[in-house]
């Protein structure tokens, strides 16, 4: 029948579309937790690099003053 036929076309896209808008999600998914990840570890690089540099003055100080 011509209208069955067009119903199981129409389930077809459906499902194709829903799967390809899942695959969309994940991937920005991915992306975005990636994205995330990368600014979390120049964040703490540069925490890191900066309670260095406060302790560098402290550390001269007390080479200069024979501590």
């Amino acid at each position: 029948n011509r209208f069955e036929s067009v119903i199981r076309n129409l389930d077809n896209v459906r499902e194709n579309i829903t799967a390809a808008r899942s695959r969309i999600m994940d991937a920005d998914f991915a992306t975005e937790t990636t994205n995330l990840t990368k600014a979390l570890i120049v964040q703490q690089a540069g925490i890191s690099v900066l309670s260095q540099a406060n302790t560098l003055p402290q550390n001269v100080l007390s080479l200069l003053g024979g501590r």
